[in-house]
């Protein structure tokens, strides 16, 4: 039966995808993919030779119905993003509801998402954590940042490199310099880094550093001593 199939693409070093992964991309009948060219270079290192279409932020809710109509009518199809998993922090979520709305049926794929090792690699607490992606960059900015300085468990966020320093320093305003944090750069690709610390000893190594890269910064939840003291 013809479905959508949710497929994780490497988020930095091309070998970073499943087997079944590059099966499912072998035997679908078209790829949408949110940069024809990127995922191009992707294709043709597993000499992969499918048609791709564009479905991202810019045309996904144009793109949708013509994507649902297309499965209904026996293509099977596959999505992938840029890098990682569909749907984290990338086009995906609005697809997967129009086909469970229209009964198309979704099988998504186990792989890579840039947050976990990030997490894994910061040193800090990852049984419960909370997932932030990219704070608001303006409006509901600061209300967001007051809410989750009272938030108990690890916090992931996405950020970019051009406000990096923007982010670190307004959450040791809200958070506190002491809050431990990491920042990971450039996961799986040849100039990967985590840097760990406080937030005020991170702000003091990015004020003198140029940045680049993208970046998932793990900050600590808010310590135990401080949530007696709050009490």
């Amino acid at each position: 039966m013809s479905k959508l199939y949710i497929v994780p693409t490497p988020i930095g070093h091309l070998k970073d995808i499943t087997f079944r992964a590059v099966e499912i991309l072998k035997e679908v009948d078209v790829i949408f993919c949110e940069d024809t060219r990127k995922t191009g270079i992707l294709l043709k290192h597993y000499q992969i030779s499918k048609p791709t279409q564009a479905h991202h932020k810019f045309n996904e809710h144009k793109t949708s119905d013509r994507i649902i109509a297309q499965i209904k009518a026996g293509t099977t199809a596959a999505l992938v993003t840029d890098a990682g998993t569909p749907g984290i922090s990338d086009p995906g979520f609005l697809l997967v509801r129009a086909c469970v709305e229209n009964g198309v049926e979704v099988e998504t794929l186990p792989g890579a998402v840039a947050f976990v090792p990030a997490l894994v690699n910061s040193g800090l607490p990852c049984d419960r954590f909370t997932f932030e992606g990219f704070l608001p960059p303006k409006k509901g900015r600061q209300k967001k940042l007051i809410e989750l300085s009272e938030q108990k468990y690890t916090m992931i966020f996405y950020e970019s490199p051009h406000r990096l320093l923007k982010s670190l320093s307004q959450m040791a305003e809200h958070f506190g310099e002491d809050r431990k944090a990491s920042v990971s750069r450039e996961l799986t690709k040849i100039y990967e880094e985590t840097q760990r610390g406080t937030l005020a000893e991170l702000i003091n190594l990015y004020s003198n550093r140029k940045i680049k890269g993208e970046i998932v910064l793990i900050v600590e939840g808010l310590p135990k001593a401080i949530k007696k003291q709050n009490k």
